[in-house]
């Protein structure tokens, strides 16, 4: 009788196999990144979602269905899965600070393509911009990952002033604000962003590319055609249910201070104004990523490019009782989309249960073009789980967030996290403002915190996922500069 690592062996042996060929080719990377997408997909059982071409990247790949980011706020999270390094180790927190201040000679994801030889280029958000206002210009970029950058602007910037604003008192980039905008998908930021890849796929289909499509939507202001609203009568939406007492257990501090108030006080036709808008903008995107894997298939690419799709963080559309946006270590926030098609990979088609993090995307992405794991990232590679998507793994994902001292905390505070195939177990200040667990076997949605009054066996767990979780998140306000404006 064979044993089940001896099997996962000779899986990932018969994947790796083919893949060390293919190296010598120099497969390409098509990098799609999405801002602010939570598991809003159909492939990810989402009911409302119409996100067809996205479920047909997923029916030809692996879905990853428990995949976490490490900071659930754009630029730390983009930081530390472009340099495979977890937030405390790049002190980047906050929306400012650039993860080169702290680790000024760190190689980045796409500069490891760039140092074997690939054509390496951006087009739209991958590393941090401020939405909408840096649209158009750099960002928060990195010059040495790229040879090239491209940054498309669309009459959806021109057109500012015709965005609704559910709360005036926030600038759009915070606010819940959308807009249905008249003319054509291509006239858009990010489907200009779309045909400005296909142009670079087309004139450098004769040499190994790591191309970067950053999308900018769902990000607030959630702007879209027309057409993509139409997708989504306000009369077929509905808010998430929640207990009236599910607050009750939950500690202050994992209630973000940019959404102290349940649902922001507004009113219900208004937020299901927000979610058709939401949604929207996912299938606006989605198209555009269907333009991409239809142009790939149309340039003969298909079969020597890894896709990769993933979304920064994950959303909330009015869970627990009203919570909206991200900077939650809740499920909804702390969980994101993840897909990749491998060319040749076993698992392809094949959905992924295991936990995987986005700092595995580093090493997963040079072993599977034969570049190898460079020494010192967070992550693993998750090439086995591409030949075997199922395979045994006993792995967990840590997700952290800083509060900043507020009318609620006299002090700011850190907040971590770490999920495993069954639990979610979350400190904040290292448990001092407070402690959550939930089981996902019995609760999913994460409504009865039972680090109020464990079981034995409850306790157990606290007492085996707290050393996991202190090893790799310190819980520690850090001391470096933070703006508390920018959290």
């Amino acid at each position: 009788m064979f044993s089940m690592k001896f099997i996962a062996a000779i899986l990932t042996v018969s994947l790796v196999a083919p893949l060390a060929a293919e190296a010598l080719e120099k497969p390409n990377v098509l990098f799609i990144s999405v801002d602010d997408l939570a598991n809003a997909l159909a492939c990810y059982g989402d009911p409302i979602a119409k996100t067809p071409h996205l479920d047909r990247l997923a029916a030809s790949g692996v879905r990853f269905d428990r995949a976490y980011n490490q900071i659930p706020l754009c630029n730390p999270a983009r930081a530390s899965l472009m340099t495979g390094l977890r937030p405390d180790r790049l002190k980047v927190y906050d929306l400012d600070r650039h993860f080169r201040d702290e680790i000024p000679d760190v190689v980045t994801l796409p500069q490891r393509f760039r140092e074997a030889g690939y054509f390496t280029a951006r087009v739209g958000k991958i590393y941090h911009y401020d939405v909408p206002a840096a649209i158009g210009t750099d960002g928060h970029d990195d010059p040495p990952s790229w040879q090239l950058t491209v940054n498309p602007i669309g009459r959806d910037k021109d057109e500012e002033a015709l965005i609704f604003n559910a709360e005036p008192h926030r600038k759009i980039s915070a606010a819940l604000s959308w807009l249905a905008a008249d003319g054509t998908d291509e006239e858009q930021t990010d489907g200009l962003i779309t045909t400005e890849a296909i142009r670079l796929m087309r004139e450098k289909k004769d040499e190994p590319f790591f191309l970067g499509v950053g999308f900018f939507r769902p990000h607030t202001p959630f702007v879209a055609p027309k057409k993509y609203f139409d997708l989504y009568p306000l009369d077929s939406l509905r808010l998430p249910p929640a207990p009236a007492d599910d607050r009750e257990d939950i500690p202050v501090a994992a209630f973000a201070h940019n959404n102290p108030v349940p649902h922001y006080g507004l009113s219900g036709p208004v937020l299901l104004g927000a979610m058709q808008a939401y949604y929207a903008c996912v299938s606006f995107v989605d198209a555009q990523v269907g333009r991409l894997l239809d142009s790939l298939d149309e340039l003969g690419l298909a079969e020597k490019t890894i896709v990769v799709f993933w979304s920064d963080h994950g959303f909330h559309l009015g869970e627990h009782g009203g919570i909206w946006q991200k900077r939650t270590l809740f499920e909804e926030s702390a969980g994101n989309p993840l897909i990749v098609r491998l060319p040749g990979a076993v698992g392809n088609g094949l959905p992924c249960p295991r936990v995987v993090e986005l700092v595995d995307l580093y090493p997963t992405l040079t072993d599977a073009a034969g570049l190898g794991v460079a020494d010192g990232l967070a992550g693993v590679s998750l090439v086995d789980l591409l030949g075997n998507p199922s395979m045994p793994r006993d792995s967990h994902a840590i997700t952290q967030i800083l509060r900043p001292a507020d009318d609620r905390l006299a002090t700011p505070v850190m907040g971590c996290s770490i999920r495993t195939e069954r639990w979610r177990y979350t400190e904040w200040a290292e448990g001092e403002a407070g402690v959550e667990l939930y089981d996902h076997e019995s609760d999913p949605n994460e409504f009865t915190n039972r680090a109020i009054a464990p079981t034995p066996q409850e306790r157990a767990v606290i007492e085996r996922l707290r050393p996991l979780l202190r090893a790799k998140a310190s819980g520690k306000v850090p001391t470096s500069p933070v703006n508390p404006a920018r959290l």
